[in-house]
């Protein structure tokens, strides 16, 4: 996984995804998020800030995300990270949800 990761302009995950980064030593003092109700197991796993009560968590090279519904939140942030809020905000539009340029619920 090191060599995918290494290899990305920015890493990705989704709800207990997390785990998987975390186990791979990926989120090694980072902070962190998952799922609201597997957070304390997320702090568990090496993950120096586990974050609770935020869709996504952003550390410029890693971004994780809550559930699936905080995925496609977190989706969004990276389309607004690499091509721009406007086209962050029209993708939204597009999916018929409200979409927040911030993390918090």
């Amino acid at each position: 996984m090191e060599a995918l990761v290494e290899g990305a302009g920015v890493t990705t995950a989704v709800c207990t995804g997390s785990f998987l980064l975390a186990r791979a030593g990926v989120l090694d003092g980072l902070p962190a998020t998952t799922h609201w109700e597997d957070v304390a197991d997320l702090a568990r796993e090496r993950v120096a800030d586990a974050v609770a009560g935020v869709r996504w968590v952003d550390t410029g090279s890693v971004v994780t995300s809550g559930g699936l519904t905080s995925g496609i939140h977190m989706a969004l942030h990276v389309v607004a990270r690499v091509a721009g809020e406007d086209l962050a905000h029209a993708t939204a539009r597009r999916l018929d949800m409200d979409w927040s340029a911030t993390p918090e619920r």
